[in-house]
C-alpha cells in the first residue's frame, strides 16, 4: 500500500458526511497535506481526540487519489486543551494556525514545521504574552518565506538607517525620500522591539508595556496580511477583544 508517516501539526478540520472529516496539517517533510480521517466524530474514534486543531501527531497517511487518509495518529503534543483554556491563547493560536495555512500552501521546509509547534507550545505553557507569541511567528514565518521586513536600512532604496517610517507594502522602514505621503512613523521603542520579536529576544518583549506591543502588533499584522494577499479573519476577534 502507498503510505508514509510524519508528523504533523494539525491546523484545522471540517466535516465531511457523518462521521468523518477532512482534517489540513503541516508536515515537517510532506508540507502541507489535507487528508480524510474516517470515523473520527465516533465516540468510539480511537484517535479522534488527537487531529483537533493545535495538536501535533506522528500520523500514517495513506495516499488517495484526491486526498490522503488518515490511518494512524499517536499524540506528540497535547497543546489544544491548554490553548483553548484561554481565550487570548486561543484567538492567537487561531492566527498563527491560518497564517501557517496561507504561508504553507504551496510548499514547506521542516523550519516552518518546527516554528509552528514552537509557538504552540509557548502559548500552551503560557510562556510570554499570547500577542507576543502571534507576532513573533508572523514575523519569522514571513522572513521564512522571503518576505524578512528591513528594521534598519531602507526597504526601498536600501539607504543607511536608522529610519521612521515604516510601510508594509514597501517592505518595512523606509527614508524620508522614500516614504509615501502620510506614511506612519514608528518610534525607536517601537522599532526595538519589532527587532526583538523577529530576533526571539523575548527578555526585551516581556519587558515591554502593553501600548508599545500592541502599536507593535498592528505593523506587524498590516505587513502579514499584504504580503499575504489576503486578510487573516482570526485578527478581526483579536482587535474586537482589544
Amino acid at each position: 500500500m502507498p503510505t508514509y508517516r510524519d508528523e504533523a501539526v494539525v491546523l484545522r478540520t471540517q466535516k465531511l458526511g457523518e462521521a468523518d472529516r477532512i482534517v489540513t496539517l503541516l508536515t515537517r517533510q510532506h508540507g502541507r497535506v489535507r487528508a480524510v480521517a474516517k470515523g473520527v466524530r465516533r465516540t468510539s474514534s480511537k484517535f479522534g481526540a488527537r487531529l483537533e486543531p493545535f495538536m501535533v501527531v506522528d500520523a500514517q497517511f495513506y495516499i488517495g487519489r484526491n486526498l490522503d487518509i488518515v490511518q494512524q495518529a499517536d499524540s506528540l503534543g497535547a497543546y489544544g486543551a491548554d490553548i483553548a483554556a484561554d481565550y487570548d491563547r486561543y484567538t492567537a493560536a487561531n492566527a498563527i494556525v491560518e497564517t501557517a495555512d496561507r504561508v504553507n500552501e504551496a510548499e514547506s521546509t521542516p523550519d516552518q514545521f518546527f516554528l509552528l509547534v514552537g509557538a504552540l507550545r509557548s502559548l500552551s505553557r503560557g510562556e510570554h504574552a499570547p500577542q507576543a507569541v502571534m507576532d513573533s511567528y508572523l514575523l519569522r514565518t514571513m522572513a521564512l518565506s522571503g518576505w524578512a521586513p528591513s528594521f534598519s536600512d531602507c526597504a526601498r532604496c536600501g539607504a543607511p538607517g536608522p529610519h521612521d517610517r515604516f510601510v508594509a507594502q514597501l517592505g518595512g522602514v523606509v527614508c524620508v525620500e522614500c516614504a509615501p505621503a502620510g506614511s506612519p512613523r514608528i518610534g525607536g521603542d517601537a522599532l526595538s522591539l519589532l527587532v526583538a520579536l523577529l530576533e526571539g529576544d523575548w527578555k526585551r518583549v516581556d519587558a515591554a508595556p502593553p501600548r508599545e506591543l500592541s502599536a507593535a502588533s498592528g505593523l506587524v499584522a498590516a505587513y502579514a496580511q499584504f504580503h499575504l494577499e489576503r486578510a487573516i479573519r482570526s485578527f478581526t476577534h483579536l482587535e474586537k477583544h482589544r
